[in-house]
């Protein structure tokens, strides 16, 4: 009788250790789930908040990007646009009825437009979209090359990436940042381009041999051109660095990675 209790009592305890375990291991599971479900909605609300955060950020640079190229469309059209207007007027004053005259006041009259059509294409975001990076830069150079700017180059290697046309409108405004401050600034007579894509990163360089400037003094007097290409940049996640002497032309070099935002 004391046997089968003492049985019995030995049974009853290894059930209600074993209930207890499991109790325990399902408490711990819980718990684990619990905490594996609040780190994984915390990191998605965190991804949100960052994708939320860089929409804001990009929308803000758009807004500048925009403001500037207005100012710089105000520059185009006085300083060059304007000036063929002008030459094509002169020239059909001077003609004396002559057709020579009139058909080289047509000729430029005729470039005037090639251009204002060019320059709309570059500064209309909509326009942007529908061309690729190497494409926007290829129209670009070529307008520097007939408004006589300076002798421009463009070359590819590698196969081409998709980029986020946002990212890649960014992109584009940086370098031509770069180029208007070349063209307005440093007396060059070529610029050379090259885009060099490997893999999921691109690595454009731009080179010109003009006049140089002292980068540490450029960047200590916080110029608005450097500053604007850096902030953007970081904004989209590239580098960029900056090579440049005094009478030994500048090369600006921006790599960019593709990634999950």
């Amino acid at each position: 009788m004391f046997l089968i209790q003492d049985q019995d009592s030995g049974t009853l305890f290894i059930v209600l250790v074993a209930i207890t375990i499991l109790l325990l291991l399902l408490v711990v599971v819980v718990v684990l789930f619990s905490v594996f479900m609040k780190r994984k909605n915390s990191l998605l609300l965190e991804q949100e908040e960052a994708k939320q955060r860089f929409e804001r950020e990009i929308t803000e640079t758009q807004i500048e990007i925009r403001e500037e190229t207005l100012r710089n469309i105000s520059w185009e059209l006085h300083d060059n646009i304007g000036q063929l207007l002008t030459l094509a007027k002169i020239q059909t004053q001077n003609s004396g009825g002559s057709q020579q005259d009139l058909d080289e006041a047509v000729a430029t009259i005729g470039k005037g437009l090639t251009e204002i059509r060019a320059l709309s294409k570059l500064i209309n975001p909509e326009a942007l979209k529908n061309m690729s990076l190497p494409e926007a830069l290829n129209l670009e150079l070529e307008r520097f090359e007939r408004m006589a700017y300076l002798k421009p180059s463009l070359k590819i290697s590698g196969s081409p990436i998709e980029i986020d046309k946002k990212i890649e409108t960014i992109i584009f405004r940086i370098l031509q940042e770069f180029f208007t401050n070349t063209i307005k600034h440093s007396k060059a007579t070529h610029l050379d381009v090259l885009l060099n894509y490997r893999g999921d990163n691109v690595l454009i360089t731009v080179k010109d041999n003009g006049v140089g400037f002292d980068y540490e003094k450029a960047r200590a007097k916080n110029g608005i051109g450097l500053t604007n290409i850096e902030t953007r940049a970081k904004l989209i996640g590239a580098t960029i660095q900056y090579m440049s002497q005094v009478n030994e032309g500048t090369t600006l070099s921006l790599n960019y990675k593709t990634q999950s935002l």
